[in-house]
C-alpha cells in the first residue's frame, strides 16, 4: 500500500474504530465517489462487512477503510479526516484533485 494513494488521519481512524465497535459484527468503512451532488461527484461513506477484490484496504489505529479502484482514481493523494467543529462533526476528504467543491464539502468537481 502506498501512503500517497489515500491516507487516513489518526482522528478519522479513531472515530471509525469507535463507530465500528458499536456494530453487531466487524465492519470496515467504505469511502466511495459517486456521480451526483451539486458539483458533479460526491463522497459516500458506508460501513461494510466484506471487501471486494479491487479494494485498497487502509488499516490504522484499529480501523479499516476500503476504497474501490474506480473511486481511488478520483481520490489519489487525498486524506480522510474527522473534524469536530462548533456546528457539528463530520468525516471530510481533503482532495488535491478537486478543482472546486460545494459549501457542504460533500461534493466536488475535477
Amino acid at each position: 500500500m502506498s501512503e500517497t494513494q489515500f491516507n487516513v488521519t489518526s482522528n478519522a481512524a479513531k472515530r471509525i474504530a469507535f463507530l465500528a465497535s458499536r456494530e453487531a459484527k466487524p465492519v470496515m468503512m467504505r469511502v466511495a465517489v459517486l456521480g451526483g451532488g451539486c458539483s458533479g461527484f460526491q463522497y459516500n461513506f458506508t460501513f461494510e462487512d466484506a471487501r471486494q477484490d479491487d479494494d485498497l484496504v487502509i488499516e490504522r489505529d484499529g480501523a479499516a477503510v476500503l476504497v474501490d479502484s474506480t473511486s481511488l482514481e478520483l481520490l489519489k493523494g487525498s486524506e480522510l479526516d474527522y473534524v469536530e467543529e462548533m456546528v457539528g462533526s463530520s468525516f471530510q476528504v481533503k482532495n488535491p484533485n478537486a478543482t472546486s467543491s460545494c459549501g457542504c464539502g460533500n461534493s466536488f468537481s475535477i
